[in-house]
């Protein structure tokens, strides 16, 4: 059974920093796609950044771009998620999820939670102005 674990949560000030890891573990990290999602309070979970199970391909949400990165570390079952320059709009449960099956697919279908096989329990960010 595949389980992800996110960390690196927490409470940050406006434009500051923060990583979150997710580590896979009962499967086969290297064959998913990966990404990461985000719900806030009162609001629909949102797409925010994916990669590829190769790594070849990044994915992400217009708002987030030039300021997060998604990378992975095969090696150690992990993606991550890079987070700089953080609004208070970004305070929300995130979340990681995985699709296995050396899946290709394009931003669309990346972007779909509804195709994700596998998700974390979440981790808080908060965002202080």
């Amino acid at each position: 059974q595949v389980q992800l674990v996110e960390s690196g949560g927490g409470l940050v000030q406006t434009g500051g920093s923060l990583r979150l890891s997710c580590t896979a573990s009962g499967g086969t990290f290297s064959s998913y796609a990966m990404g990461w999602f985000r719900q806030a309070p009162g609001k629909e979970r949102e797409f925010v950044a994916a990669i590829s199970w190769s790594g070849g391909s990044t994915y992400y949400t217009e708002s987030v771009k030039g300021r997060f990165t998604i990378s992975r570390d095969n090696a150690k079952n992990t993606v991550y998620l890079q987070m700089n320059s953080l609004e208070p709009e970004d305070t929300a449960v995130y979340y990681c999820a995985g699709r296995g099956g050396y899946y290709r697919g394009t931003y669309t279908t990346h972007a779909d939670s509804r195709l994700y096989d596998y998700w974390g329990q979440g981790t808080q960010v908060t965002v202080s102005s």
